[in-house]
Order: structure tokens, then sequence, then C-alpha cells
């Protein structure tokens, strides 16, 4: 576990207030309130269908919002288009990875710095030289086409367009789904490599143990519910949870 202090009195960068969110007449989210930190790892934990993805998807607006309110560094972002949030700074892999297969691993990444890359090639070059730093097996692989990687290597290169364009927030969903028990830890590794940095990280994983080896705090739903909150240890500690979450 990553030990921090909660918030240092500082305001959240991320404050999600009362969130309600329908598919139809399927209720998904019901009312869940929740604080982000600049620089922690929070995850978000639960098991299918209890709202994880609709969570992270109400926030980058890719999914309607039906109440509530989300705000980001102090600002309402309710009905900003999806793009629009990208380019504030909350940066969304989604589960599946959705990597661009025909593409070699450089159009990849530089898809990614569309806003910025033509403007400001040297803070190009300096985000793409870090990620090929933190993922080694991409520069080996640069100019191979995306749908030709393995499925590590895939999530890899997810997490690598996400970082290219330098966002507050970054959004994990399900990182380690699909992947070998090597790989897997591989992958967290370089989650807490990259928490170093300064980086804010959400994270969405159904292995509860290991998002909880890097987290500093922990949301857990059921059915639309916030059910329990606290740090690693808290929720460990908590029979309840133990016997729910974590086997």
């Amino acid at each position: 576990m990553v030990s921090s202090d909660r918030n240092n009195g500082l305001n959240p960068i991320l404050k999600v207030e009362n969130l309600h969110v329908s598919y139809g007449k399927i209720s998904a989210l019901k009312g869940i309130s929740f604080e982000v930190f600049k620089g922690e790892i929070v995850s978000i934990l639960g098991s299918n269908g209890a709202g994880k993805t609709t969570t992270l998807n109400s926030i980058t607006g890719v999914i309607p919002i039906e109440s509530g309110t989300v705000l980001f560094k102090g600002n309402k972002i309710n009905g900003t288009p999806a793009f629009k949030i990208a380019r504030q700074g909350i940066i969304h892999v989604p589960e599946g990875r959705r990597i661009f297969p025909a593409l070699t691993v450089a159009e990849n990444l530089r898809v990614a710095s569309y806003t910025y890359e033509r403007k400001n090639k040297a803070l190009f070059n300096e985000r793409q030289e870090y990620v090929l730093k933190l993922f080694p097996r991409l520069k080996e692989r640069f100019h191979q086409m995306g749908g030709t990687l393995s499925g590590g290597e895939q999530q890899m290169l997810a997490i690598s367009r996400a970082l290219i364009t330098g966002g507050d927030i970054l959004q994990l969903d399900e990182p380690s789904m699909g992947l070998a028990p090597n790989l897997v830890q591989e992958i967290f590794e370089i989650i807490l490599k990259i928490s170093e940095t300064g980086q804010t990280i959400m994270l969405v994983e159904q292995n509860a143990m290991m998002a909880m080896e890097v987290s500093n705090y922990c949301y857990v739903l059921e059915t639309g519910n916030l059910a329990f909150e606290g740090d690693p240890d808290t929720l460990k500690s908590n029979n309840d949870i133990a016997s729910a979450y974590l086997g």
C-alpha cells in the first residue's frame, strides 16, 4: 500500500456529489459521492455490475449524468463533451484497451498528441521518451502495427497514449483484464512508477487485492451504491469487505 495523508488540507482535484446515472429504467449509480486528491491512486472496487465502469464513463462524459455534480479542479464539468473533458485533463484508458490496430506504435502515440504536437514538438518528444523508457518493449516494437502486439503490450500502449496527453487524472479501467499473472504484476509495478511522478490515478480493477496493494484510498461500490470507503489496511481489516470482495 502507498501511504498518504488523505488531503494535506488541500481541496480535491475531483469531487463527485450525489451522482445518479441510469440506463433507461435501470438505475446504475444511485447517488454516490467521493473525492480524489492530487497525487493519489484511488481504486474503485466492487463486483461485476456494481457501477465501476459507469462511474468512470460518467466522469469523462462518455455517458450522460442523470443528476448530481462532478467538479474537476473546482469547476463543474457536467454536460461537457467527452473530448473537451479529455482536453481539460481527465484521460480515460477504457476497458479493452481500444488502441488503433492498423496504426503502428509510433502512430498511436502521435495521434494521442494531436492537440499540441505540431505546436510543441519538444514537449511531445519529451513525453514520448518518458513512455518508451517506462515501457521498453514498445520502443522495440515502435514501428510494429498495434494489432500485432500481445495483450500486455497493447495495454502498455493504451497507457502510454494516455500519458502522452499530459492529463492531470489518469483513469485506468481493468488494466489487468485478460493478462497472464506475470504481466499483471508488471502492469501494477508500472502504475506505481507512474504514481511516483505525482500523477493522479483512478483505478477500476476486478483484482481487488492487487489494486489495494498500490492504492492510497479505496471506494467499494455495491449495485450502484457506495458501500464502504477507506484506506486499504482499514478495508482489509473489515470482515464484511474481506468476505464479500477479497475472497
